[in-house]
């Protein structure tokens, strides 16, 4: 965690990917969804992720995108740190293909539903809450299409 905000960790990949402009799409993250709340990020490979989707979710599968809320309530408040958020480079760079856009794109896609649920939504329970909020910030964004509404009915 940067006492200057939030962070990325790049995990070594095969595929290169526009850092930068990672980096610039999480301190916007940070500034406008979270209202300057911080969280840290680490973009890594399937087997990392399958690791981390095991260990903590018991689901021995690679996934796209996992969120860590922070454990401390009290810290996530108004100015504190929120938790972490994984993104799985391999899944990210086969489903950006596969719905047509970049990879900065699909991984902006991928931050932007960690993010949402670290500040509390789950839609799984929250009847449409958290698929509405995530439609808003994804225009607001100009972000494609995001991952609930790639789930069929």
């Amino acid at each position: 965690m940067s006492p200057e905000g939030s962070t990325v960790s790049f995990r070594p990949t095969a595929r290169r990917v526009n850092r930068r402009a990672i980096e610039r799409f999480v301190h916007r993250l940070e500034t406008e969804v979270a209202r300057g709340r911080r969280f840290d990020c680490l973009i890594s490979g399937d087997a990392e992720l399958r690791r981390l989707n095991r260990q903590f979710r018991g689901k021995d599968q690679p996934t796209d995108v996992l969120s860590f809320p922070s454990d401390a309530p009290e810290k996530r408040g108004r100015t504190g740190f929120l938790g972490d958020i994984a993104v799985s480079l391999a899944r990210a760079d086969s489903q950006a293909r596969r719905f047509g856009h970049s990879l900065e794109a699909e991984i902006g896609v991928l931050l932007l539903h960690g993010l949402l649920h670290l500040l509390g939504f789950d839609h799984e329970t929250d009847k449409g809450r958290m698929a509405r909020a995530e439609k808003r910030w994804r225009d607001r964004l100009g972000l494609p299409s995001g991952l609930i509404e790639r789930v069929p009915r």
